[in-house]
């Protein structure tokens, strides 16, 4: 994909963050999320990888920055392999927020500082199986195991994956409220984690920790939109702020891509965004 024209704002806001981020990249936070955004989706979340160019486009353009954010539901270090971040010359400054911030991973020290396990996680994690089965859930469904703090059920496998969707929204919102959880909707997974952390916190906590003086967040799923917020209220607070959907499939939010000042064709139009916008500062 050419990416001389992909980096075109739609809005006055997002314009104005650009030319920020443009004009002082040294105090610009490039902030993505993971799959469906460096990532394509898969029906195998494990199976997941990062687009073969979004390292690349990240190494090129990271330099220039003040420092370059992963913001993701996975794992930290799952995210680390699955991205392939660990050891590329140019992302020495490279932070994966995993677990919506829980987690850390440092590209300096290579290490991920982490919590440890949430008891509410893992109690559910031992009940689910059963759970599922006594509810009736559709067959297809499945159950991730994305570490000591956090459990998701996905329907995409399923035969109606939309109605096997809604018809675990509300026992498993149950049974988290049984283990002071909440759950987090996606694209056809619902996922169990400690509530008082999404995107939207992880990403304004690090936004003040290396003062920013601009930000582009980028992503694709309902996960997001807590970000969305973020950007949205530090806007109000002066911090200009690009919104970038990654709209690769139908399946992506209206909410998000309505919401976001530009909107690129998934992994391939974020690479293209990525590279543009290193042209530009290189």
């Amino acid at each position: 994909m050419a990416s001389a024209d992909i980096l075109t704002p739609h809005t006055p806001e997002g314009k104005e963050a650009l030319a920020a981020l443009v004009a002082h990249p040294g105090r610009a936070v490039v902030a993505l999320d993971f799959d469906g955004t460096l990532a394509p989706i898969v029906p195998d979340p494990e199976q997941a990888r990062a687009h073969p160019n979004a390292v690349p486009a990240l190494a090129r353009l990271a330099p220039h920055l003040a420092a370059v954010a992963v913001v993701t539901g996975r794992p930290a270090g799952v995210a680390v392999r699955y991205g392939g971040f660990a050891g590329v010359a140019g992302l020495e400054h490279l932070v994966v927020l995993g677990h919506y911030g829980a987690e850390r991973w440092d590209a300096r020290t290579g290490e991920v500082r982490t919590p440890g396990a949430h008891p509410g996680v893992t109690a559910v994690r031992a009940e689910l199986p059963g759970f599922l089965d006594r509810i009736g859930a559709w067959s297809g469904t499945w159950i991730e195991d994305k570490g000591g703090r956090a459990v998701a059920v996905h329907t995409r496998r399923t035969e109606d994956p939309d109605a096997a969707f809604e018809a675990l929204r509300v026992p498993l919102g149950e049974l988290a409220d049984q283990h002071g959880l909440m759950v987090e909707p996606g694209r056809y997974v619902l996922e169990l984690r400690p509530a008082g952390m999404d995107k939207g916190v992880a990403l304004a906590a690090y936004l003040r920790e290396v003062d920013a003086g601009a930000v582009l967040y980028g992503g694709d799923d309902l996960g997001d939109i807590a970000a969305f917020d973020a950007v949205a209220a530090l806007r109000e607070q002066g911090l200009p702020g690009l919104l970038v959907a990654s709209a690769g499939t139908p399946e992506t939010p209206q909410e998000l891509a309505a919401r976001a000042d530009l909107t690129v064709p998934g992994p391939e139009g974020v690479v293209a965004v990525l590279n543009a916008l290193a042209d530009q500062l290189g």
